[in-house]
């Protein structure tokens, strides 16, 4: 899109009976395979590529919504992660279950959260392609690059450096001290943008938008 978010057709895609047919049929084929019996660059895509795909399959289902925040279960519930909606050998699974139990637990690499995509503008990217094991790590590099270049993630007011609050809702994957995320960033951040990162002290602020990153009407 013109603004640098990976969007989504969810009113195209809910309106193609044959669209739907085929997401139902790869979740359907996730379920049945045995992710153990992969390397462990293959499982990560695997995992990743659930969540993905369960987390699109949530929202057509519940679609048109303007957040993925306002798919509830029940009264209480602050949004769709923690229902039970896939089983993966003979073990029910919730979209909490996938990211935080498995993905983060297993890998305790931060870049996870560039590979998973919750439906919402200020999330990183969901990936145009399948997630695979050949060539996952620089794959991954470059889906962080990707967010951490773009200003929903990263971006200065004046000199206040205002980054997504992803950095601080997982701080015990980025790092608990704003010295440690900002290290991060810089990382993976593009010139001239990493050179002010790298002269930068402190976090001003956190922000974090969750409407859904749906393909905008025209007009």
């Amino acid at each position: 899109a013109a603004d640098g978010v990976v969007r989504v057709d969810y009113a195209g895609w809910a309106a193609s009976p044959n669209d739907l047919r085929r997401l139902k049929r790869y979740l359907s084929e996730l379920s049945r395979a045995d992710p153990l019996s992969l390397t462990r660059a293959e499982q990560f895509a695997y995992w990743a590529n659930l969540y993905n795909s369960l987390t699109l399959d949530v929202v057509l289902a519940a679609f048109p919504v303007r957040s993925i925040r306002d798919i509830r279960p029940s009264l209480l519930a602050a949004g769709p992660w923690r229902q039970e909606r896939i089983t993966v050998g003979g073990v029910r699974l919730s979209l909490d279950a996938i990211e935080h139990d498995i993905l983060r637990r297993a890998w305790r690499d931060p870049r996870v959260h560039y590979a998973v995509n919750c439906a919402s503008f200020s999330c990183p990217d969901l990936p145009r392609r399948a997630w695979r094991g050949a060539g996952l790590q620089s794959a991954l590099d470059e889906a962080a690059r990707t967010y951490v270049n773009h200003p929903r993630a990263v971006r200065f007011e004046g000199d206040a450096l205002v980054v997504s609050s992803i950095y601080r809702w997982y701080a015990e994957d980025f790092g608990s001290s704003d010295a440690v995320v900002i290290a991060h960033l810089a990382r993976f951040a593009r010139p001239p943008l990493a050179a002010r990162l790298k002269a930068s002290r402190r976090i001003a602020r956190t922000t974090y938008d969750w409407s859904l990153n749906a393909v905008r009407k025209a007009g």
